[in-house]
């Protein structure tokens, strides 16, 4: 099979087309013949070789495929619902840079009817990262609100949608107007333009003083202390990546009066049963909005397999709304 692989921790030109061996699949797993892959920041640190695949876990980087499932053992593909020849999307620990990817069988869903390959394939780590975070960590309400620290990644278009549909209201912080523009259109009741707005304060008033219920965060660092400050009482923050940092000094007096929850969470290493278990949510609490067009992908840019090294550029850049895909049925003929 062909496949993108890193020759050497670097910048993007270390990401090299090559051939591969056609990976197998076990007990529990399938064998998909992949049309689109997504490509996510974990990616970007992988390259850089700030973020090392899982033990187990294929070297090639993506984590995220849309496909046919094309191998697998029949009983188990008809537990799950699935069978030889189905559209799935699917989460992986690593190897959606290849024309085919072993996927387990938990962690496939269908297609959402109406979507395409590359829609599709769009969806896994955000929506799997998002409804585990937000909703079962955060354990967000209808009628509280939530603030989206990089409201206009995929991960945050992601979750302003879902908190939206399911009666959230949505505060993010974005880099330009363009964005916060974009975030609106997506249901956000304010974008805050961290460059130049205090986002603290900006929270606060928003919510008549209160603070926000739920703060999904991808930056750390200096914002931890300052995201206290703008949480309500009871309110929990969330911490998925840092992307500011590692460290911070935090007032633990203030989490202890006002019963403040700081956690966090890395999906890629978790247990399948884990990530089977989210599967089965959005099954039965998110596809259907997929379906009906309540939420719906958001795609910046397709870019083919092959010029992988441009679609990790541009997310080095972020210069991008929403997410950057690689599709795997097209060729540039180099």
């Amino acid at each position: 099979m062909q496949a993108i692989a890193i020759t050497a921790p670097g910048g993007p030109e270390v990401l090299v087309r090559m051939d591969r061996p056609d990976p197998q699949p076990g007990s529990g797993e399938v064998l998909v013949h992949v049309a689109a892959s997504g490509v996510n920041r974990p990616d970007v640190l992988q390259r850089k070789g700030a973020y090392p695949p899982p033990p187990g876990a294929s070297d090639l980087p993506g984590l995220e495929v849309a496909g046919r499932i094309v191998a697998g053992d029949a009983a188990e593909l008809a537990a799950a619902g699935l069978g030889l020849g189905d559209r799935v999307c699917a989460l992986v620990a690593g190897g959606g840079y290849a024309q085919l990817c072993v996927a387990p069988i938990g962690q496939c869903l269908p297609v959402p009817a109406g979507l395409n390959d590359v829609q599709a394939a769009s969806l896994p780590e955000t929506f799997f990262t998002v409804w585990s975070n937000v909703f079962d960590r955060g354990a967000l309400l209808p009628g509280q609100t939530l603030l989206v620290q990089g409201g206009s990644s995929g991960i945050g278009v992601t979750a302003i949608q879902l908190a939206r549909a399911f009666g959230a209201r949505v505060l993010v912080t974005v880099g330009s107007p363009q964005k916060a523009a974009a975030c609106i259109q997506l249901g956000a009741d304010r974008a805050i333009l961290y460059r130049e707005q205090d986002f603290v304060q900006e929270v606060l008033a928003a919510t008549s003083g209160r603070g926000a219920d739920v703060i999904l965060d991808m930056v750390a660092g200096d914002y931890l202390a300052r995201e206290l400050r703008c949480l309500a009482d009871d309110g929990r923050l969330v911490i998925i990546a840092v992307q500011g940092g590692t460290r911070c000094e935090l007032n633990a007096a203030d989490v202890l009066r006002r019963r403040l929850t700081i956690t966090g969470s890395t999906l890629r290493p978790r247990p399948v049963a884990f990530k089977t278990a989210i599967a089965r949510a959005l099954r039965e609490r998110v596809w259907p909005l997929l379906e009906s067009g309540a939420v719906r992908p958001v795609v910046h840019r397709v870019f083919p397999a092959q010029e992988a090294a441009q679609a990790h550029a541009l997310m080095e850049s972020g210069d991008h709304v929403g997410k950057i895909m690689l599709d795997w049925t097209v060729s540039t003929g180099d």
